[in-house]
């Protein structure tokens, strides 16, 4: 069985063309904003390989970002 991954991440900037720099976990990546509409930095957006897939609620990504968090926290301690 194959699983992918999407990722909640934070737009700290637009850039040229539709792109925008995001904030996975301290890492700073440009991605690409293709699929959504009317994003502005500070707008947590899903992603995956590259792409935004869809806005997200704040309240919602801080949850999800909480409990990967946690997860690695408990994966480092085993």
């Amino acid at each position: 069985m194959l699983m992918c991954l999407a990722i909640p991440a934070c737009i700290e900037q637009l850039t040229a063309d539709n792109h925008a720099i995001v904030n996975l976990a301290g890492i700073r990546k440009e991605i690409s904003l293709a699929l959504v509409e009317d994003i502005v930095p500070g707008d947590y957006v899903i992603v995956h390989v590259g792409f935004a897939l869809q806005k997200l609620d704040p309240i919602e990504a801080e949850h999800t970002l909480a409990l990967f968090a946690e997860l690695s926290t408990f994966n480092q301690n085993r």
